[in-house]
């Protein structure tokens, strides 16, 4: 039988599931990016002392390498395990379906990664005792061993959203390597080496304001550093690339929704105020920048990050994987099959305080709202669905959660029934209306089967296909 795998559901309270993991990833990632521009970095100013270009460069190295340990290492491990517990609790058929395809290239990538450990931690250790050809050797396996595992995962990630002739899911026979070098996979790539660079760069104008070096001493330092800003002259570029291997509805998400628009507007502002500051400052002029002016630089770089970040997950909806896995953690054989059986009819997990409820239908709702909402919603914390919905009539709340994907082209289908639709009805309304201890249950016959005509009307097919895909979706609308 084609139905989804349950899994525990776990309760965050006010906080949106999605803003939870979202929040830990965009600051794991920004310390993912200063670790492997950090390795670049080194290598440069390493190659800059022992060849006289900057006298300074070696105690850089080693005082900057310290930071790099201190903060990436640690907590970026830290958060890097809180990522995973984290993913695991909110998305654990999305997490396991990547694994599952693509276990080989994960192995492949925490190989990599223990490289980059173990050659850092052993720099970290040794690389006062080395000789010049020892360091330069050890700090290049650190640079090419980050630099990899965000090769590999890079592959990965952006599999996500242009899977590529991977195929979809459900499919007899997937090539691993077709969606792995998806259409996304180089743009991605290249910008995200740019922006580690950038990370890397502007974190060690930070550090060299901490050194007790003369005010020359620290130009020479942050004028060297910001030879690693140069390649951001290529971001729009590689922007305008990665936009266009986007699918044309993603692409249409990204510039008609206005939160995609506000998030990528911070993105690109905070980028150009970087570029601008580094090509005609620091570049050109060869500035020199205090303390406070470099820390203000990299919390512009981690808004670029949290509004790039933001939008690379926003435009994959209504999926988590565009090969055909849904936000809700089921596949479109399975919504089909939903539709006829109900989507919480064989959830095997009792439901928390089940004696709250006044009624079994707004037990059934709350079910309901567990499996199909909670991923993406709260009742009345972010994004809440009292706010969203609360104040629409009863028919408004039947037929625009009957036609979720033509009431946001983002949403996925409903998956359940009609009586499991009208729960869910019923348990917003109940709980708009303060939770009352007596609820009346609603089961009119003629209710049940208007909605179900709304659910045939509409059919299971995701809404951005009603809005690109002609034919009878437009007589739809």
């Amino acid at each position: 039988m084609d139905l989804p795998p349950y899994y525990p559901i776990n309760d965050f309270g006010p906080a949106m599931k999605g803003i939870v993991i979202g929040g830990l990833g965009i600051f794991h990632v920004f310390l993912a990016m200063f670790a492997i521009g950090g390795g670049m970095l080194l290598c440069y100013f390493e190659w800059l002392g022992q060849t006289g270009r900057c006298p300074g460069a070696k105690k850089f190295v080693d005082g900057y390498f310290k930071a790099v340990v201190l903060v990436s290492f640690i907590v970026g491990a830290i958060t890097g395990v809180a990522m995973w517990f984290t993913s695991i609790q909110v998305s654990p058929r999305t997490i396991g379906f990547m694994v599952h395809e693509f276990h080989w290239i994960w192995a492949i990538e925490w190989t990599f990664f223990s490289l980059e450990i173990s050659s850092g931690y052993l720099f970290y250790r040794y690389g006062p005792k080395l000789t010049d050809v020892a360091r330069l050797r050890l700090l290049a396996t650190y640079a090419i061993a980050s630099w990899f595992s965000l090769f590999w995962i890079n592959g990965i990630l952006s599999w996500q959203l242009t899977p590529g002739s991977w195929g979809d899911i459900g499919a007899d026979t997937h090539s691993v390597w077709g969606g792995f070098f998806n259409a996304g996979f180089f743009p991605s790539l290249i910008f995200r080496t740019i922006t580690a660079m950038t990370v890397a760069s502007l974190a060690a104008m930070v550090i060299i304001n901490l050194m007790p070096l003369d005010r020359a001493g620290k130009t020479d330092l942050i004028n060297k550093s910001a030879h690693l800003l140069a390649p951001m002259i290529a971001m729009p570029v590689l922007g305008a690339w990665w936009t266009a291997t986007m699918p044309a509805d993603a692409r249409a998400t990204l510039f008609a929704n206005i939160v995609m628009l506000m998030f990528l507007g911070m993105a690109v502002g905070s980028s150009v105020l970087i570029g601008l500051y580094a090509y005609f400052g620091l570049i050109r002029q060869r500035m020199y920048i205090n303390g406070p002016t470099a820390t203000l630089l990299t919390v512009l770089a981690f808004v670029a990050t949290a509004g790039g970040e933001f939008v690379r997950e926003g435009v994959r909806k209504p999926f988590t994987a565009r090969a055909g896995l849904y936000s809700t953690s089921f596949t479109q054989v399975e919504l089909d099959r939903l539709r006829q059986v109900g989507c919480v009819t064989n959830d095997p997990y009792p439901l928390q305080n089940a004696d709250a409820y006044p009624s079994d239908q707004l037990r059934l709702g709350a079910k309901v709202f567990r499996f199909h909402c909670s991923v993406c919603h709260t009742y009345d914390g972010a994004n809440a669905v009292l706010h969203l919905a609360g104040s629409w009539t009863p028919d408004q709340q039947r037929l625009n959660i009957a036609q979720l994907q033509r009431t946001k082209t983002f949403m996925p289908p409903f998956g359940g029934t009609p009586e499991e639709l009208e729960a869910l009805v019923q348990l917003i309304r109940w709980k708009s209306d303060g939770s009352p201890e007596a609820w009346p249950v609603s089961d009119d016959e003629a209710t049940l089967a208007q909605i179900q005509a709304w659910l045939d009307e509409v059919g299971t097919r995701p809404g951005i296909e009603l809005i690109h895909g002609g034919g009878a979706a437009e007589g739809g609308h």
